[in-house]
């Protein structure tokens, strides 16, 4: 390869890197400088390096020290085209998703499908709508959706707003009332499972969705865990050695 080409090889190179960072700038609040090198496989120097050509190109980006980037409130940058290989994982996606449990899900992910072949040229519009067609996933038609109510618990856990429900529990047949703060949800074993601190057990419980008699987001909101996931699962793994 000359060294023409490998210039021009180099450039394309760190154009794409720094539109995939812009991108990411623009889907997170702040983002460290360690994480933009993990995800794009390039050194912290390249990454700093990077943020400097944004700046140099009106970006205003927000060095927060000893925390990370972020863009400042308010810039905008017209929404980015999909390459075909993301639209068709969209699209798959899509066909996954429409097996779901929860009737909430199913539909706002068709309603974000619809957005990302909007934004797509009329080319691969043909491309995408053919896909749909010969991509098929087999579930269980006879089993009906079991819940509604995912868009709304997840609202509930970003806005950190305590959650009512009446829960009928699998072994006891019987139903309670609790005052729940959402902290994570779970998909296994085709249900959805919410995992929230139960002020009435005072601890974190599991809860299936499908199982709720009814739920209500109350005004109230609580303050956001401290307690990582991560953590959260640490702890699961350490009381299972114990037992």
């Amino acid at each position: 390869m000359s060294s023409n080409n490998q210039y021009q090889s180099g450039s394309a190179t760190r154009l794409r890197r720094l539109i995939a960072l812009l991108t990411v700038l623009q889907t997170k609040r702040i983002v460290t400088a360690t994480d933009l090198a993990t995800r794009f496989n390039v050194s912290t120097r390249t990454v700093y390096r990077d943020i400097k050509l944004l700046e140099e190109a009106g970006v205003p980006v927000f060095t927060e020290e000893g925390k990370g980037f972020s863009l400042v409130e308010g810039y905008k940058v017209p929404p980015l085209l999909f390459t075909e290989s993301e639209a068709a994982a969209v699209i798959t996606a899509e066909k996954l998703v429409a097996g779901n449990n929860d009737d909430s899900l199913v539909r706002n992910y068709r309603n974000a499908t619809d957005k990302v072949k909007a934004v797509l040229r009329y080319a691969e519009k043909e491309k995408m709508n053919l896909l749909s067609e010969r991509v098929k996933v087999y579930v269980n038609t006879d089993e009906k959706p079991s819940s509604s109510h995912l868009a709304e618990l997840q609202q509930a856990l970003t806005d950190y707003k305590l959650i009512k429900i009446e829960y009928c529990a699998l072994k006891e047949n019987e139903i309670t009332e609790r005052v729940v703060e959402p902290f994570a949800l779970f998909y296994a074993a085709n249900k959805w499972l919410l995992l929230a601190f139960c002020r009435l057990r005072k601890d974190y419980r599991f809860f299936r969705i499908d199982r709720f008699q009814s739920f209500y987001i109350l005004n109230e909101r609580f303050e956001p865990h401290k307690m990582t996931i991560s953590q959260y699962l640490n702890r699961l793994a350490e009381d299972s050695i114990h037992l």
